[in-house]
């Protein structure tokens, strides 16, 4: 069969964990490569692309024979994709990571997944995304010395995900761009303590410690402006007792970590946020990303 990569959709930030914290969830964007005489693309899925050669599975796959050293090649891709776009739900990392991917199987591969997770995270100068996109499950990500380095961490399957998507977009350049270029050293502190939370509260699998883990200070607020009825929905799922809420991403996405017991009550308040347009989705913890097949140039 020809190359194939499948790569899951991702959730970041979960609140206070801004560019280093993330998580895969089950919907997938998955592409064929085939050689050819041009770069090609054809998309079908989520929204309406017109793709050319500049799209994010193309440079990922031109970026990743570059880094090994090796000539580019053309390449025409299928490309299927179940992740809504520009709506927080990493379709952007999950584009990159699939070209990479299928580049790194064409050099035989010589990157591996530490070596597309290091272009990944540079390529898109953060790995919140890019890194559970990779290596499914949770993901907690910083850079040290110049590398990026990654710890995955369990997920308890009691907990239940569901993700109130609107149905209007919000770039992730304009999402960054309303955040402050300085921070209040006592919001720095409250940060780094409650993302610390995040770790004890999936390892002791102890949900009652989402709640300090998951509200931000630092991006949250300052991105209320773009959501309309977000933080007065956060409000009343954490006053219904949700474990967690969290703007997904850039958003505008909202993500509830609930028990069973709290999905119809958060099922509400979340389609409420997204309004008539928008949807409610439950999803699981997504996988590792699968390549699969061969790159035939016969």
């Amino acid at each position: 069969m020809p190359l194939q990569v499948t790569v899951p959709a991702s959730s970041a930030n979960l609140g206070p964990g801004f560019d280093a914290l993330g998580l895969a969830i089950d919907l997938t964007c998955t592409v064929t490569a085939r050689p050819a005489s041009e770069d090609t693309a054809h998309y079908s899925g989520e929204g309406n692309l017109t793709l050319d050669g500049e799209n994010l599975v193309h440079i990922g796959f031109r970026e990743a024979l570059k880094r090994t050293g090796m000539p580019t090649t053309p390449v025409a891709l299928e490309i299927h994709n179940e992740i809504p776009l520009a709506r927080g739900l990493g379709s952007s990392s999950a584009a990159l990571v699939a070209g990479i991917l299928l580049g790194d199987a064409v050099t035989g591969g010589r990157l591996g997944r530490e070596g597309a997770l290091q272009l990944a995270a540079d390529l898109e100068g953060h790995p919140d995304n890019v890194a559970p996109a990779l290596l499914g499950g949770v993901t907690l990500s910083a850079q040290h010395e110049g590398q990026w380095v990654t710890s995955t961490l369990p997920w308890p399957e009691d907990w239940n995900l569901l993700f109130g998507v609107p149905a209007f977009e919000v770039p992730t350049s304009e999402a960054r761009a309303v955040l402050p270029t300085v921070v209040d050293r006592a919001d720095a502190i409250l940060t780094a303590s409650r993302l610390a939370f995040w770790p004890i509260a999936l390892l002791k699998r102890d949900p009652s410690l989402l709640r300090v883990a998951s509200q931000d200070v630092m991006h949250e607020p300052h991105r209320q402006s773009l959501l309309p009825g977000f933080a007065e929905t956060q409000q009343a799922l954490l006053e219904a007792g949700v474990w967690a809420a969290y703007l997904s991403g850039a958003g505008p996405t909202m993500a509830v970590v609930c028990s069973s017991e709290q999905r119809a009550i958060s099922s509400e308040h979340l389609a409420r946020y997204a309004g008539p347009a928008g949807r409610v989705l439950k999803a699981q913890i997504g996988q590792a990303a699968a390549v699969m097949g061969a790159w035939d140039e016969a």
